[in-house]
């Protein structure tokens, strides 16, 4: 697959987390910036200096979620630019990891103070509600992502 970035912005590695819990349902947060429409998104965050996505992945998942967990291996790449919810726009370099765990439980005592502000539910999602959900989920294709990645 080749990747096209824009060098005018600056690139934003992340790892995302897709969590699927024993249902099958896809765990994710809502995010409410001001001047901004509600939006939904996987776990996850931006790639510390220094830091693999991998590590990355096993970091972000246990600050956001509290679950202690092997990320295993990336099952998809995405190069999006958006805007920040600090209000910069950038060129993401998103690598997702797939994780099924045994428990719905959610700790989110890990947040930083600007999801603490701006991260205000987390819900358990089917892969139907994803597909017609009223208000924006991100990556827009996640069901079809998750769909894929289970049937390998």
């Amino acid at each position: 697959m080749s990747v096209t970035l824009n060098p005018a912005l600056r690139l934003r590695p992340a790892a995302r987390l897709i969590v699927l819990d024993p249902a099958g349902r896809a765990l994710m947060f809502r995010y409410d910036v001001p001047g901004r429409p509600p939006f939904w998104v996987t776990a996850g965050g931006e790639v510390d200096p220094g830091e693999s996505f991998e590590d990355a992945a096993r970091r972000e998942l246990f600050e956001e979620t509290g679950i202690v967990a092997d990320p295993g291996p990336q099952i998809a790449r995405m190069t999006p630019e958006f805007v920040t919810v600090e209000g910069e726009p950038v060129q993401a370099d998103e690598r997702f990891f797939l994780i099924r765990v045994d428990d719905a439980r959610i700790d989110t005592a890990g947040h930083t103070e600007t999801e603490q502000a701006l991260m205000t539910q987390h819900r358990w999602f089917t892969l139907e509600e994803l597909e017609s959900w009223h208000e924006a989920v991100f990556p827009v294709e996640l069901a079809a992502m998750i769909r894929s990645a289970i049937a390998t």
